[in-house]
């Protein structure tokens, strides 16, 4: 790397998650920019990864699609043995290169959100009926609406007519 700052763009489609055994996404198609920075003999990776991974919903187990859009840091220097420490992955001065595919992976999962579901009313209706029979609990997602709408109609009759006050002014 003869300049200070080099630029790599890589495409990640369905292969790159099979290759690397991903057990969280099924699929996806990615844009990954690197750029490199040589600096007092640490080099600065800067990753920009847009696009769309697959992933499975945690309620009905359907794929789903969900956009990635991250930015990352990773700051690699050369040593005598690989270690990751804190702040940097030291590379072997040996070897003198660093395999950032795990790197690019765990940015990735790192940025979807700990649920994966889809929006309501989206999902898989013969998986939510078979969940929803061995429920002990009726659905939380059906309570929480439910609930909400007794609240509503369960004023109590004074605040009633104090709201015929607030109007008539």
């Amino acid at each position: 790397m003869v300049q200070d700052t080099c630029r790599y763009e890589y495409v990640l489609d369905d292969d790159f998650f099979k290759c690397i055994d991903a057990p969280d996404i099924r699929k996806g198609h990615l844009q990954v920019c690197v750029t490199v920075k040589k600096a007092m003999g640490v080099f600065v990776l800067d990753f920009r990864i847009e696009g769309v991974v697959v992933v499975p919903c945690d309620r009905c187990l359907d794929d789903m699609e969900i956009a990635v859009d991250t930015t990352n840091s990773l700051k690699v220097k050369l040593g005598i043995a690989y270690a990751d420490e804190d702040e940097f992955v030291v590379v072997p001065e040996v070897e003198g290169y660093v395999n950032i595919a795990w790197f690019v992976y765990e940015f990735v999962v790192l940025s979807l959100p700990m649920q994966h579901m889809h929006e309501s009313g989206k999902c898989n209706e013969r998986m939510m009926a078979a969940l929803n029979q061995h429920l002990c609990i009726e659905n939380e997602y059906d309570d929480a609406a439910q609930s909400e709408e007794e609240e509503l109609n369960d004023i109590d009759p004074r605040w009633n007519e104090l709201r015929k006050i607030t109007d008539n002014n």
